[in-house]
């Protein structure tokens, strides 16, 4: 007997539902290759059913949310590649050097698409573990077509109030660590297909011709850039959707499949979308608007800030030259996102970074497991709200630090280790990146907890040192002795030894805590910049929002 044919037979053989199963084992790419090894597989593996297995088998959504959003696509399959393709590979926290203060955005899923959040700096009372209560604004929107296609939108706004600033998707690598806004030239052809294959087909960085690529423009002609492009494709947000980004518990499915009609409808037609009828079958595609570059250049002539360029070892003939270069280069021009991964380098988890690039950083999130139970995003607040303890209300900022482990290369043993990645004070105290504390987990501290325990039994305590005022100033701050007391393993609370000041910590999910609708959207930042503001600030540039003050009273 053949054994290939043998092979195929016992396939065949099994019940749909059966196969199913088995496909639990399989991957994507297994799943497309069973079905081009036979034409009589295809009808057993090619199923709703398999695909249906497969979505979950990525383990971004629920299985109740899976079928929510296969309301909006044709078929589990194409929900799958976006899933596989899209969503997991973005999922989770980025950040950005510049400024210190403000530039945490949380990617988790939306309705058919995902969803960038930048978490604001904020103040909380001292119960804001119990309320569980967390201030963010919109920064980009992924939407999913009918065929699992993308679509990349901007979130700002101006005087006029919010805008939306449609764009594409040009690459996501599946281990992305940096995810990149920028300009994008195109060539116009004769369809919508042969537009996305020309401007997806080219990897990030490459350009015929040696044109030069928009990274290596000067910065200053990179802002203006982004300025001429957001400025017309600019589309101002109604209702509905100005509404909520991601569905919270019980919301309407209509209202959830309605608003992200809207977005198909204004990312394929532009400003005409709200006269246009959307057809299931046709893939997205928004046609930049022709933009004249060179009058649009010679009116931001007088805005142009020669101090914006970091790079000032350019010559003004090779940036002239590069210039000329890149608008040279395409018919069009549009906003576009690249999720790509490049080798970085880090000190205790933090990134180093390009300080003058429209770029976030992804930071890895380690799940707790067995020996690295408080791994993982944790908030918390100077003060502890347990017990009976002074508070001190002007230290009342929200803090997120992710904890790491690592082995000490000192005392070759492990450490656990606090990095601040998000200051709720007006004026940040110390650097992004800082080590907040680094204890010894190998050694036990023997010294009491300073406080009314309120009843509790502490599970542990570890000796280490928290962040101090002793070092080299605010790059470099020194560290004062304390200790870390495990409340339990989703309430931490460290303690410098000598001034009893106390932050408490407790893990987060900021994902559930979206979609429980605790969180208080205010407005965004004006565009380009809501993206990545790329000057150094010291103060929470969100304490303007009249939104957010009230939010934060």
């Amino acid at each position: 007997m053949n054994t290939e044919s043998f092979g195929v037979s016992s396939l065949l053989s099994l019940p749909e539902d059966v196969f199913a199963v088995v496909s639990r084992f399989l991957s994507p790419s297994d799943i497309c290759n069973l079905i081009l090894c036979s034409k009589s597989l295809c009808a057993l593996v090619d199923s709703e059913k398999t695909w249906l297995v497969q979505c979950e088998e990525v383990k971004v959504l629920p299985l109740l949310e899976i079928v929510q959003w296969r309301l909006g696509i044709t078929s589990y399959k194409a929900l799958c590649r976006f899933l596989v393709e899209v969503v997991k590979p973005l999922v989770g926290i980025w950040v950005q050097q510049n400024p210190e203060l403000g530039n945490v955005v949380y990617v988790m899923p939306g309705f058919l698409s995902v969803v960038g959040c930048r978490i604001i700096p904020q103040k909380v009372g001292p119960s804001w573990i119990q309320e569980g209560q967390v201030i963010w604004s919109p920064v980009f929107e992924i939407i999913c077509g009918f065929d699992g296609s993308t679509g990349f939108f901007l979130h700002g706004r101006d005087k006029e109030g919010s805008f939306l600033y449609p764009g594409f998707v040009m690459g996501i690598e599946k281990t992305c660590n940096v995810l990149l806004l920028e300009v994008e030239p195109r060539q116009e052809k004769s369809s919508c297909n042969e537009i996305e294959i020309e401007a997806s087909s080219r990897p990030h960085g490459e350009h015929e011709g040696g044109v030069v690529p928009f990274w290596k423009l000067a910065f200053s002609d990179r802002k203006n850039l982004l300025r001429i492009v957001t400025r017309h494709v600019g589309l101002h947000v109604v209702e509905p959707l100005s509404g909520k980004l991601f569905p919270a518990k019980n919301d309407d499915e209509a209202m959830s499949l309605e608003r992200r009609t809207m977005l198909l409808k204004m990312h394929k037609f532009g400003g005409n979308w709200k006269h246009m009828n959307l057809e299931v079958d046709e893939q997205l595609c928004y046609n930049p608007m022709q933009v004249d570059i060179d009058e649009m250049w010679e009116k931001l002539g007088d805005d142009i800030d020669i101090m914006d360029d970091i790079e000032c070892e350019f010559s003004s003939e090779i940036r002239h030259s590069n210039r000329q270069s890149f608008l040279s280069s395409g018919e069009t021009f549009g906003l576009s996102l690249n999720a790509s991964y490049t080798e970085v380098s880090s000190y205790k988890g933090w990134p180093d970074m390009h300080v003058n690039h429209y770029s976030l950083y992804k930071l890895p999130i380690k799940n707790p497991v067995d020996n690295e139970e408080y791994a993982g995003l944790w908030g918390g607040t100077f003060g502890l709200p347990l017990g009976n303890c002074a508070e001190d209300e002007s230290r009342k900022a929200l803090f997120l630090l992710m904890l790491t482990y690592e082995e000490s290369q000192e005392d070759n043993e492990r450490h656990l280790i606090g990095t601040k990645i998000l200051e709720g004070n007006d004026y940040v105290e110390y650097p992004n990146g800082s080590t907040m504390f680094d204890v010894n987990i190998d050694r036990p501290s023997f010294e009491p907890f300073p406080f009314d325990k309120d009843g509790r039994d502490f599970e542990h305590s570890f000796k280490g040192k928290g962040i101090g005022g002793d070092g080299y100033g605010f790059r470099y701050p020194g560290s004062k002795p304390g200790s870390l007391f495990v409340i339990s393993n989703d309430l931490l609370a460290f303690v410098w030894r000598k001034t009893k000041d106390v932050i408490t910590l407790q893990r987060l999910n900021l994902e559930e805590i979206l979609k429980k609708g605790l969180g208080s959207c205010v407005p965004p930042l004006p565009s380009p910049k809501n993206f990545t503001y790329m000057k150094v600030f010291y103060i929470n540039v969100f304490v303007k929002s009249s939104t957010y003050a009230t939010s934060s009273d």
